[in-house]
């Protein structure tokens, strides 16, 4: 009887699920230095639109300013407008960039790149069509 699975009991992953998420960690903290080395290249190449850039400077002004669209002190909505502003702002760069500017400047592997572009391009599809429209016609 001891072999049987009761109804409650829970099965952990085959394969070590633990491990793996170890692993999306480690990649995660490998991700974070690469990332601010590439935003930081972007934002000093002549080949990225000026206004490119200033949209990023502008929406990490935002982020230190006291006035948000909405308040920091709702709990857990505070800081969505924030993180999804920014990483609109980081996906507008690297889209206006173009790819061969981007890879020319990331240090790190390209698969790691691909897993941004594509958090980058699910989370900007969070952000306002009216919001995009507007950013797009300041940049040209």
């Amino acid at each position: 009887m001891s072999d049987s699975i009761r109804p409650d009991e829970i099965i952990p992953p085959e394969g070590g699920g633990g491990l793996q998420l170890k692993s999306l960690l480690a990649d995660i903290v490998l991700l974070i230095p690469n990332l601010v080395k590439l935003l930081t290249r972007l934002v000093r190449d002549p080949r990225v639109p000026r206004r490119s850039k200033l949209l990023v400077g502008g929406m990490l002004a935002y982020l230190v300013s006291p006035v948000d669209f909405i308040p920091d002190f709702i709990p857990g909505l505070g800081k969505v407008d924030d993180v999804l502003l920014l990483v609109f702002a980081v996906d507008h760069l690297l889209r206006k960039a173009g790819e061969e500017v981007v890879m020319s400047h990331w240090d790190g592997p390209a698969d790691l790149l691909d897993m941004v572009q594509t958090v980058l391009d699910a989370t900007a599809q969070l952000v306002p069509p009216p919001l995009k429209r507007w950013v797009d016609r300041l940049s040209g």
